[in-house]
């Protein structure tokens, strides 16, 4: 029978890439978008299908995860075998800015997904997307066992998550697993991330649209990995027979310094005549060194990061020149991560 996953989070970098995936083994896919007046869709446009259509696997629906009554209705209504949950307030700087919203939807969004499981199916598989800025200022490398360190409102929302997700898989013997993602980028990744800002920066450069690119703190060091791959990573976590949490990364650490200078090299670009720093772009409280220690994914689920830093780059700086109608620097972000990664599944 077709299996049937709902993903939170479906129109955000991770989602649409997971989104794809699943679809293409075959899933009924179901996703939550928050109702804009503008169009929020623009990454799931290549794989969405009008609903009407006979052959359509996969279908949106309207929700917050502020709103657990909706939640409940969703959870109900199309009766997942999988949940994936990475919807959330995800920016840690946005987060200083907006604890309260950050801690409701970021932390209690997750309480209201577990309990609508609880209350309505316990076969459901569910995926907790946790995050490496769990360890905050924890000694790297960090790995499973490591004591969280949160030092932001999202570190601290997702530390929360965290431990609801055990909660509910130790409590209530629901299959509940933690996914602890170390940074992962690509050519979706939202804008204000400071991986995106800077790629996206050099290509409006290079066009003429812009002069500087303006920036914070340059040494917070930060294990970099190409989503694609981790949304594998989040399937493959779902799909072992008991609940488990899993540390996914690269296992090198890089700076924001470095990823800088590795862009404006390869795009011919002179950083100091460029580059600003902005206070106002420094965090309160700062997390300067992540490292993954994934020994337990490598061997439990078989799984190990084919692209890394460098290539990472090119990638993304590829995807940004394309976007602004300027030829890539390389063979171009799809052309390179399909040479690069076997397991490319996803659409041009």
């Amino acid at each position: 029978m077709t299996k049937i996953a709902f993903i939170t989070g479906i129109t955000g970098q991770d989602g649409s890439y997971l989104a794809e995936l699943l679809l293409s083994k075959g899933y009924e896919v179901h996703g939550m978008v928050r109702r804009s007046s503008t169009f929020n869709t623009s990454r799931i446009d290549s794989i969405y299908v009008d609903p009407h259509d006979p052959d359509a696997r996969l279908f949106l629906h309207y929700g917050d995860l502020s709103d657990s009554e909706q939640i409940a209705n969703i959870m109900y209504n199309i009766r997942p075998d999988e949940v994936y949950h990475l919807g959330a307030q995800s920016h840690v700087r946005v987060s200083f800015d907006t604890p309260e919203y950050t801690g409701n939807v970021t932390a209690l969004g997750t309480t209201r997904l577990l309990e609508a499981i609880r209350r309505s199916n316990n076969h459901v598989k569910f995926y907790q997307a946790s995050s490496s800025e769990m360890f905050g200022a924890a000694v790297p490398p960090q790995h499973e066992s490591t004591t969280f360190h949160p030092r932001s409102p999202y570190a601290c929302a997702k530390v929360y998550s965290y431990w609801m997700t055990r909660n509910y898989r130790e409590g209530y013997n629901l299959f509940a697993a933690n996914g602890i993602l170390f940074n992962h980028e690509s050519p979706r990744r939202g804008e204000t991330f400071v991986t995106r800002k800077i790629t996206r920066a050099i290509a409006r450069i290079l066009a003429g649209k812009e002069k500087y690119l303006y920036l914070g703190n340059l040494d917070a060091k930060r294990d970099w990995g190409f989503a694609p791959e981790y949304v594998e990573c989040m399937w493959r976590i779902v799909q072992q027979e008991k609940a488990d949490d899993f540390v996914i990364g690269t296992g090198e650490t890089h700076s924001v310094r470095e990823f800088l200078h590795e862009s404006f090299n390869y795009a011919g670009l002179d950083v100091e005549e460029h580059v600003r720093i902005d206070p106002r772009y420094f965090r309160p409280t700062e997390v300067e060194v992540l490292i993954a220690d994934a020994k337990k994914s490598a061997q439990i689920l078989d799984w190990e990061p084919t692209i890394k830093f460098a290539d990472l780059v090119k990638i993304m700086v590829d995807a940004d020149m394309r976007a602004v109608g300027l030829s890539p620097i390389g063979e171009g972000d799809a052309g390179l991560a399909k040479k690069i990664c076997p397991r490319w599944w996803l659409k041009d």
